[in-house]
């Protein structure tokens, strides 16, 4: 266990060495920090810190730079979790408030992370499996063709144009409309094919066809959107970074949609901030990376989650106060839809 001072040691050489970017000397935290002790009492804990692995010396005669481990126990210890201001807040409320679908509002979610944290931003949308259906649309296009739109309680929408269809009048397809609203509001979108399975058997008979029709092109919609989605912002963010591995792996990790999907994981409760650092993420073109991320949802309904990655030198009480921010922001807004 280490004792308060050293602790406060440990927390001066984070925080000096990511804002320089330089290794930490013993001179240099007893000139910035009141610790209270003298350069030879700091070097003492920093050789203390050195061999319980927090820190290491890159090379002989320099100052020392936080381990992966170090930074673990500044992030659980040590550091708190950074406020935004008046202003950033304001910001981000008018920023994302602006947005009219779900797409845009992912697609405003991901810049604005990118650009608060200067990091590599990631954002997942939500599950169609945590999705529930608002409202369906059936729209005349003409005596053949009716345009289907089903609206879900995320945002989500869901736009098809049904071709081919024997002459139907519009009073059939209202009466259609009106049956589908019935049957499937609040549904969860997994419940949707249970749910309307014996749908057209409560239609005339000479309205069948065309509800067969929409229901066929309802299920095909709904199973090429279940798989998961993320969308990065950023990625030049990664000109200006350091990392142990090289930029290639790190770049390669990133196009890997998959992966990208089992590192920020499933989500979790929404106001849970999660930090895994270096040798935490599974994945190797990762390991030289931090990943701080949040799940974001409606009340305490996780629906996904969104995050940013960066080097493991980064400003932990900073990026963890935007992402928590920002994944409130966008629960907020979901809710009020």
């Amino acid at each position: 266990m280490l004792n308060d001072r050293k602790l406060a040691v440990l927390r001066a050489i984070v925080e000096d060495y990511v804002s320089t970017n330089e290794p930490v000397g013993s001179k240099a935290l007893a000139g910035r920090h009141g610790l209270g002790v003298s350069p030879a009492t700091i070097r003492n804990d920093m050789v203390a810190l050195e061999e319980e692995g927090y820190i290491i010396q890159p090379h002989t005669s320099a100052g020392r730079v936080p381990t992966d481990k170090g930074y673990r126990l500044f992030v659980d210890r040590l550091s708190t979790v950074k406020p935004l201001s008046a202003a950033e807040r304001r910001a981000i409320d008018t920023f994302l408030g602006g947005a009219v679908d779900l797409d845009e509002i992912v697609a405003r979610t991901v810049r604005l992370l990118a650009q608060l944290t200067r990091q590599v931003a990631i954002v997942q949308y939500p599950s169609l499996t945590r999705s529930s259906v608002q409202h369906v649309e059936l729209v005349p296009l003409g005596p053949q063709r009716v345009m289907m739109v089903v609206i879900t309680d995320t945002g989500r929408v869901e736009q098809r144009v049904i071709d081919g269809l024997d002459e139907v009048p519009e009073e059939a397809v209202e009466n259609l409309r009106q049956l589908l609203n019935r049957v499937l509001d609040g549904k969860w979108l997994n419940n949707v094919p249970d749910a309307v399975v014996d749908l057209p058997s409560q239609v005339p008979p000479d309205d069948r066809p065309l509800a067969r029709s929409v229901l066929s092109v309802l299920m095909e919609s709904l199973v090429e959107r279940h798989d998961e989605k993320v969308v990065l912002g950023g990625t030049a963010n990664l000109a200006a970074m350091d990392f142990s591995a090289s930029l290639r792996e790190v770049l390669e990790a990133l196009e890997e949609n998959v992966v990208l999907i089992r590192l920020l994981g499933e989500a979790g409760n929404p106001s849970m901030l999660t930090v895994r650092i270096g040798a935490e993420n599974s994945h190797e073109g990762f390991r030289s990376t931090s990943i701080v991320s949040a799940g974001y949802g409606i009340g305490d309904q996780s629906l996904a989650k969104l995050g940013v990655v960066g080097p493991t030198r980064m400003d932990y009480p900073g990026t963890m106060g935007a992402v928590r921010a920002v994944a409130r922001y966008v629960g907020s807004i979901l809710a009020g839809q």
